[in-house]
């Protein structure tokens, strides 16, 4: 499984380190925390690399230690870096309290004034950053950082536009992030997600977009229609795609995912998850194997059944990217462990 296009799927976004209480431990009691390497952006490159797709990182960390580690795993993973860039400044941070039994996850975040965010206060080079790309792909989360971030951000998907290039749009509203701009977020999304061809969006993220009521549920169902409303609406968008989940707790859950196209609607089967070790990162496992089935031109069934089990398997992982390989997740969707011998 190959890439139809020669050239790299550049990714771009803050990268982050998690800092992680041990699971039973609130933050306000750890005396210990595990760091992780993290970042939407860079967990869909990792995730595209260990699939077999070339990526690529454009960003700025800190020039300090921090900002080492963030690279040096970029470089473990074989993500490009050549469009990484070093600046003074802090390394952006969330910290986890993990969930267990009736207790909910909790993430605190701490990235306010750091490296990259100073550095979008200027205009980036996109004719370089994007130069041998065939795919750009962009998260919410940016535009939440503020309005030179947002700024940066629309500066990126239309350099990538005027190129030629594929844009994909992963909406992660998160509304800890968007506090004092919250009128400001529907219209500040919609306007990066004109310019995407693939859009990860939940139905209320469409409805913000859309400028129409919060749905109080949804389904798949609902979710097509609200989804070709998108496509009245966004003139290069050509496939809408999300998961669902249905929390028994914080260690047993179920997830599916549904994907809406010109052309159809479609549905993954449904995948039981047990003893789950972080869910973290599923979104953008999800959001790597949709691209890679996408761009290796697989049907829309099977790309949509491809990136469901991405997410599924990401589970099992500590990590807040996804480590498995295309061989792995067509061995889970043929019935068998994902584990090639």
């Amino acid at each position: 499984m190959t890439l139809r296009e020669p050239g790299r799927i550049a990714c771009f976004g803050e990268m982050l380190l998690r800092l992680a209480a041990a699971r039973g431990e609130r933050l306000s009691e750890a005396d210990e925390l595990r760091v992780y390497v993290g970042g939407a952006e860079a967990n869909v490159a990792i995730g595209l690399a260990h699939l077999g797709a070339p990526s690529a990182m454009i960003t700025v960390l800190p020039d300090n230690p921090l900002g080492e580690r963030a690279l040096a795993e970029l470089r473990r993973h074989a993500v490009d870096t050549t469009a990484v860039r070093r600046a003074a400044g802090r390394m952006g941070l969330y910290f986890l309290e993990r969930g267990a039994g009736a207790r909910p996850a909790r993430v605190v975040y701490d990235r306010e004034d750091s490296a990259f965010c100073r550095a979008l206060d200027v205009t980036l080079p996109w004719a370089t950053l994007l130069e041998g790309c065939a795919w750009l792909h962009v998260s919410g989360i940016t535009a939440a950082l503020g309005p030179a971030a947002g700024e940066a951000l629309l500066a990126a998907v239309r350099a990538a536009r005027d190129r030629g290039l594929g844009v994909s749009f992963d909406c992660n509203y998160r509304p800890s992030l968007w506090q004092g701009r919250a009128a400001q977020a529907g219209t500040r999304l919609a306007g990066i997600a004109a310019h995407a061809e693939v859009l990860f969006a939940s139905e209320f993220d469409l409805a913000l977009m859309l400028g129409q009521s919060a749905p109080t549920a949804s389904d798949a169902d609902s979710y097509a229609r609200t989804a070709r409303a998108a496509f009245e609406r966004f003139a290069h968008l050509r496939q809408v795609a999300c998961t669902f989940r249905l929390e028994r707790g914080p260690d047993e859950q179920t997830l599916s995912a549904a994907c809406v196209t010109r052309d159809g609607d479609f549905r993954s089967r449904t995948h039981e998850l047990r003893g789950i070790v972080e869910r973290i990162g599923s979104g953008d496992a999800f959001a790597a194997g949709l691209l890679y089935g996408v761009r290796g031109g697989f049907d829309p069934q099977h790309a949509l059944e491809f990136a469901a089990a991405a997410a599924s398997l990401k589970h099992s992982l500590g990590t807040d990217f996804n480590q498995a390989t295309a061989e792995e997740l067509e061995a889970l969707l043929r019935g068998g462990a994902a584990l090639v011998r």
